[in-house]
């Protein structure tokens, strides 16, 4: 079958979000065709070009989510109207056609003022039905007559805007707007719409594909639900992490006002409640993302969690020398390690101070942090913070009256002679630490899951799932607890042993490539076969005359199956290999 992939600022794009994964994906399954829509979030990360794609890769469309210094849009495109609507050179609508998108976008923007009254399920107001109303309203004019740019950062936009959060039944924060808000709020959701007016909406594009693969909720899946709405192809969500979340934790640090952050805290609500309501199936990396999904109005009777996938080979060795020696391949003596990026969310501050106790207890006990910086000088500064806390509570100790003092604490990368790559600093450990007051799927617990390694980890996310009883879990922001369970483990080398050999076990178990491959294998069919589609070039010759046997047998049932056929012929379409990408602009390979 052939896969509509669904991306925003991830694959083919060489520095992408979750590329890792889709790049495995598409790999593994070397059965079906993909078409790649990706979405591009900066032009830096259009300069860093693709990843090499696989033979599977048929075709691959691009669209800039942002905008050059100089205003104009460049994208994908190489029609007529369409493709200059995209590219900035949009016309101006007519009275009827201008009458359309007040009349839409005043539904829109009334969906996104006007919260839903509390105690209802989410998608079931009237504020639900005026956001669909609007949505599709604003992508049936896109398609019919040309691109929103112009018209979602044109005056009207903000006075429809206004009046929306006047109304009555709007929060506090929505009235306070002021005009300057209204002009943010407006080039925020043009920014967001923007795959509304892309030209992927025809026979060709997204409708000669069988299926649409969102790989995360939000401005992704807004392709797939134009593509269900068009042509009736059904629609797969998978989410690692929870897109929503990531707009509510990404807005509290943008330079917004609390209005604005209203404005769009209401749209992304609005739209991943739609956008689970229309998925065929919704996939959630974990139980912590499938809680947040079904709050937001996912059926959990169309949801199935399914583990990304890891690569479990690179830490092979290590963890069959911890099942071979058995307590004494269980790490470095009296060492606790720590391997992540170095940011105030994964609150090394605490694990210092836990550390303290730790050596308080076991006065030979090391701790080693392995890890970078998260970009930005926020990561910088928190790390310099937490070199200058460790000399404080552990200054230099000596052996003896003519030996040099070492610090029990070391801020090392991976790469260096003595730590070589991850799996090495894995093997230096006893004890595995995870101190993170936010976390989402936790990676780091899962490879040292993978190297037989015994944890203790902090209660956020998905960890308690992760784990299942193969390490010991505390609660978060408590440093006593936190060392209390370290001692415990370093006290121990059996135990450590035993639950480093369960951890492994698991991993092996529920966290590999092969498992998620084999999930998506079987959802790819389940859906396909709940969903034939009669395809009416494929059921005559060159002549025109029918084939024999070319119409399936459910094409003569009654149901929803018996529609006519959507999808086109596809000999004409070109074959080949991505291999490489072009500037901004070059969105068509």
């Amino acid at each position: 079958m052939r896969i509509g992939l669904l991306t925003e600022g991830g694959y083919p794009y060489a520095n992408g979000e979750s590329r890792l994964w889709c790049d495995r994906l598409v790999r593994g399954l070397p059965q079906h065709e993909f078409d790649l829509f990706a979405l591009s979030r900066s032009a830096h990360q259009e300069a860093q070009g693709w990843v090499r794609l696989p033979h599977q890769v048929s075709r691959v469309r691009t669209a800039p989510l942002w905008t050059p210094e100089d205003g104009t849009l460049r994208g994908s495109g190489e029609r007529g109207l369409l493709a200059r609507l995209v590219t900035g050179g949009e016309q101006s609508y007519g009275r009827r056609d201008r009458a359309r998108f007040t009349d839409h976008l005043t539904a829109l923007a009334a969906a996104i003022c006007t919260p839903d009254d509390t105690g209802g399920a989410p998608g079931t107001g009237p504020g639900a039905e005026l956001f669909t109303e609007g949505l599709y309203g604003l992508a049936e004019l896109a398609r019919e007559r040309g691109g929103l740019h112009l018209a979602l950062r044109s005056e009207t936009t903000v006075r429809i805007l206004e009046a929306a959060s006047r109304a009555r039944g709007t929060g506090r924060t929505v009235q306070s707007a002021t005009v300057p808000d209204h002009l943010v709020f407006a080039a925020e959701l043009e920014r967001a719409l923007r795959p509304l007016s892309l030209d992927w909406y025809d026979q060709e594009s997204l409708g000669a594909v069988d299926l649409c693969h969102a790989t995360s909720g939000g401005a992704a899946a807004l392709p797939g639900l134009l593509a269900k709405r068009f042509f009736g192809v059904p629609l797969l969500v998978t989410e690692h992490g929870v897109q929503l979340r990531a707009h509510y934790l990404a807005a509290s640090d943008a330079p917004f006002g609390a209005p604005v952050r209203a404005l769009l805290a209401g749209f992304h609500g609005r739209l991943a409640t739609e956008v689970y309501r229309q998925a065929a199936l919704v996939t959630p990396g974990n139980t912590h993302v499938r809680r947040w999904q079904q709050r937001c109005g996912a059926d959990p009777a169309r949801q199935r969690t399914v583990y990304p996938g890891m690569a479990a080979e690179r830490f092979g060795p290590v963890g069959e020398d911890a099942e071979r020696f058995g307590a004494a391949g269980a790490g470095g003596p009296a060492s606790l390690v720590w391997v992540g990026r170095i940011e105030p969310a994964k609150d090394l501050i605490a694990l210092l101070h836990a550390f303290a106790e730790v050596r308080r207890a076991e006065p030979g006990a090391r701790l080693r942090i392995f890890g970078a910086p998260a970009p930005g000088l926020e990561g910088g500064a928190y790390l310099a913070h937490c070199r200058a806390l460790a000399a404080q509570l552990f200054p230099d100790e000596a052996t003896g009256a003519h030996t040099e003092g070492v610090c029990p604490v070391t801020f090392e990368e991976i790469g260096g002679p003595e730590v070589p790559d991850l799996a090495e600093a894995y093997r230096a450990g006893g004890v595995i630490v995870l101190s993170s007051v936010v976390e989402g799927f936790p990676v780091s617990l899962v490879e040292a899951m993978f190297c037989g390694r015994a944890t203790v980890s902090t209660d956020v996310g998905a960890v308690v799932e992760v784990i299942g009883g193969t390490g010991l879990v505390v609660p978060p922001r408590n440093p006593k607890a936190l060392a209390d369970a370290c001692v415990a483990l370093l006290r121990d080398p059996e135990r450590r042993a035993r639950l480093g050999a369960a951890a492994r076990a698991r991993a092996l178990e529920l966290f590999t490539v092969e498992q998620n491959l084999a999930a998506f294998r079987g959802i790819y069919l389940e859906l396909m076969s709940h969903t034939p589609v009669r395809r009416e070039a494929d059921t005559v010759n060159a002549h025109g005359d029918p084939l024999l046997f070319a119409t399936p047998p459910e094409a003569r049932l009654l149901g929803h199956w018996t529609r006519a056929g959507r999808l086109p012929d596809r000999a004409g379409e070109p074959e080949g290999v991505c291999a490489a990408a072009g500037g901004p602009g070059d969105g068509d390979a």
